[in-house]
């Protein structure tokens, strides 16, 4: 067993329904360190039951900032498919996409939906849509993955990634480099420095045995979990160091990846952008 990188991992399931200040029932904590098992954080006392997105970005805020390494594993994607930078034109660069998409997707705005800015009446939306046919190299090689544009169906991952977006903008305007973002912030987490992931818990659903939760607390208790055990272990270094190729690495620096997700790919070979049939570049 090897010694524990962080001292905390917490485990976000994420939710993209109503506005950034209502409190909801599937949004869920929990919070486990390498001498205890993972238990539910409850949000600050108010009128609210549940956590809104707002008071738990400002949780976050004030949490990281502080001494403990804490490694953060949230259930939506951190950016979008090379394919969306290259039709709006924009440069491979994440944080000036996080600016971007915040300027056009206000979805942390007050009595906002992500609906609201998805059909028109609210922001600039239209001016930055994606297609349902775009994926990341990362989604197209998780047996879990969906495209951040598919909002029909199983679109929660598109709504909570939607409307999580600005928020982790807001993290990084607060912490700067005492978070790291991985991957965009480097494939290496640095010693002593807290950390936000990328996750999808229904891969290491079958790996545990929980007690009668919710969805929600299940996919929060299952990624804290988790979390901890690969920090126990070499599963978590090498969950950071994914077997891809130096083009696929330099293309998920810009895409994002989802942390522990499967090597092998859904489909043959490389790559390859569906639309035009060719292959994505680094613009």
């Amino acid at each position: 067993m090897t010694p524990p990188v962080f001292r905390r991992y917490l485990g976000i399931h994420y939710a993209g329904a109503e506005t950034p200040d209502s409190g909801l029932k599937s949004l869920r904590v929990y919070s486990a360190t390498p001498e205890t098992p993972p238990q539910e954080v409850l949000p600050p006392p108010s009128p609210r039951r549940y956590w809104c997105r707002r008071d738990l970005a400002n949780w976050l805020a004030g949490e990281l900032a502080g001494d403990t390494p804490t490694i953060v594993g949230i259930d939506h994607a951190l950016s979008f498919p090379l394919r969306y930078f290259e039709v709006h034109q924009l440069a491979p660069d994440w944080m000036a996409f996080l600016e971007d998409f915040h300027r056009h997707w206000p979805t942390d705005a007050p009595h906002t939906y992500v609906d609201f800015i998805l059909n028109g009446p609210r922001g600039q939306g239209a001016e930055r849509m994606g297609n349902p046919r775009w994926m990341r190299l990362t989604d197209e090689r998780c047996r879990v993955g969906r495209s951040v544009f598919q909002f029909e169906g199983q679109g929660k991952v598109a709504a909570a990634t939607h409307a999580g977006l600005p928020w982790i903008l807001y993290l990084k305007r607060q912490l700067g480099d005492r978070l790291h973002v991985w991957p965009f912030d480097g494939w290496s987490i640095p010693a002593g420095k807290s950390a936000l992931v990328e996750v999808r818990p229904a891969m290491w659903r079958d790996q545990e045995l929980m007690a009668a939760l919710t969805p929600g607390q299940k996919d929060a208790f299952v990624t804290a979990s988790w979390l901890k055990r690969a920090d126990e272990s070499e599963e978590f270094a090498a969950a950071l160091q994914p077997p891809l190729s130096p083009p696929d690495k330099l293309l998920s620096a810009v895409e994002g990846w989802i942390l522990g997700c499967e090597a092998s790919a859904r489909i043959g070979g490389s790559r390859v952008a569906k639309a035009e049939g060719r292959r994505p570049h680094l613009i």
